[in-house]
């Protein structure tokens, strides 16, 4: 028997045929013969069976252009009811962000320059008062990301020497990425203390010695532990720390600047709470809780961050302009929290009621229900994420559409400006809370534009 992958036609011959002038005047001639490629690919290897005629293998070559597509960054509407979704960019950033970052691309900035003396400046002076005064630590620097951060603050002021840490505290975050992992690549050999469930004082206690050169803390952010389980407490282990003169560094993580006891969200400390618990290095993240762009954000004492400033890997990790830029202008509105509440976007899905959730969800589903797009508002519950509040749930409302819940999900993903919802009880669900303002027009067209 013949096997037709024998016979595939050549690229050339396909492009030449007028059935793929259509995708030869949507796009460039290299990325259709690229899809082309593709297209005879998937054939050759057997995934799918060989089309019988040209308009067949134009199909498939818009296939794998539109696959293409999808595979850029690309803007998408936040529908899951996760307000910090790793997949999905965590932090979005306020107006005030972007406006700076815009500011800053189109033109020439002070980044390494000083403009009271004129002379070569340091881009990594840049945010550091302002962390200052909203932490009360006695200085900061910022680098790439949180895990960048934990490397070179091990690096700096551990290097070559024994790291203790409890097992309780060996987790892993997004992605299959875990901290030892990330700790060992900082040249440092980890010491594990503890068992799982229960890490006492005294077993920091007994591991200290010569070869310690830090204590790591990290802060369980993405999960719970309950039942027959005992931690020690930041300020109890920063005692032991600086009896034996080594530093503790703790893995913050979440970047909160803010309580937000008041909205019901409690059990997470402020990065002010965890120095003034006596951390000497607070290592946290940028586009967590703090709403920001993703940076690794390092408080501390000045003799800690001096040694960590100072060593090669800083310029490594360094972050760019516009990151800087977006970073100061997110910090800023901190100096008032009742407008940071309001601007910054994650702290404005986090602390939104449910009642005023529910009033634009009900909003939206009337201009579908105008369209003729069956649904209705259904109670949801929205998860903060991003490893932060991991048990808490947040009131919220979601707009349940009719018809296949499957065939939504997917038109829904296609569509021109994607919405990402989820599918539960047979019904794709489109929770509102994590729908930007901003968002709420472009979500309705897209919904129409998938009824079709």
């Amino acid at each position: 028997m013949t096997d037709a992958r024998r016979s595939l036609p050549a690229v050339h011959t396909l492009l030449a045929d007028p059935a793929l002038a259509p995708l030869l005047a949507r796009a460039p001639r290299p990325r259709v013969t690229n899809a082309v490629r593709d297209a005879i690919e998937r054939v050759r290897s057997g995934g799918i069976e060989a089309p019988e005629s040209a308009g067949g293998w134009a199909a498939l070559a818009e296939s794998a252009l539109d696959g293409a597509e999808d595979a850029l960054l690309r803007r998408v509407i936040n529908a899951t009811g996760i307000v910090l979704h790793t997949n999905l960019g965590r932090a979005p950033l306020a107006s005030p962000a972007i406006d700076a970052m815009v500011a800053i691309a189109g033109g020439h900035a002070n980044l390494e320059f000083d403009l009271a003396t004129g002379m070569r400046g340091s881009r990594l002076t840049h945010t550091r008062a302002l962390l200052m005064e909203l932490t009360g630590a006695e200085d900061a620097l910022v680098v790439n990301n949180c895990a960048a951060a934990l490397v070179l603050a091990l690096r700096a002021l551990a290097d070559g020497r024994d790291v203790l840490v409890s097992r309780g505290e060996l987790i892993e975050i997004g992605g299959s990425f875990r901290v030892p992992d990330i700790m060992t690549q900082a040249g440092v050999r980890l010491v594990e203390i503890g068992t799982t469930n229960r890490t006492h004082l005294d077993d920091y206690r007994r591991a200290l010695g010569a070869p310690t050169g830090a204590i790591v803390k990290v802060h369980r952010s993405n999960f719970t532990m309950d039942g027959f389980v005992a931690e020690v407490g930041l300020r109890d282990l920063a005692t032991v720390a600086n009896e034996a003169g080594v530093p503790l560094i703790h893995d913050f993580g979440s970047g909160l600047l803010l309580d937000l006891a008041a909205w019901g969200l409690a059990g997470e400390p402020t990065a002010r709470d965890a120095l003034a618990s006596g951390a000497r290095v607070v290592v946290m993240s940028g586009d967590k809780l703090l709403g920001g762009p993703q940076a690794g954000i390092v408080l501390g004492d000045a003799r800690s961050l001096a040694a960590m400033r100072a060593h090669p890997l800083a310029r490594a990790l360094r972050v760019d302009k516009l990151t800087l830029a977006a970073l100061q202008a997110t910090l800023l509105a901190y100096r008032e929290p009742a407008k940071a509440v309001r601007e910054i976007p994650t702290l404005a899905m986090i602390t939104a009621t449910p009642e005023a959730v529910r009033a634009r969800a009900e909003a939206l589903g009337a201009e579908l229900a105008a369209l003729e797009i069956p649904n209705d508002i259904v109670p949801a519950h929205s998860a903060v994420g991003g490893g932060a509040y991991p048990t808490a749930r947040l009131d919220s409302f979601a707009i349940r559409l009719y018809g296949d819940a499957a065939r939504w999900e997917r038109a829904l993903r296609s569509a021109p400006v994607p919405v990402i919802g989820r599918v539960q009880s047979d019904a794709m669900r489109l929770d509102i809370r994590t729908v930007l303002p901003a968002d709420q027009r472009v979500l309705i067209d897209m919904i129409a534009r998938s009824t079709s």
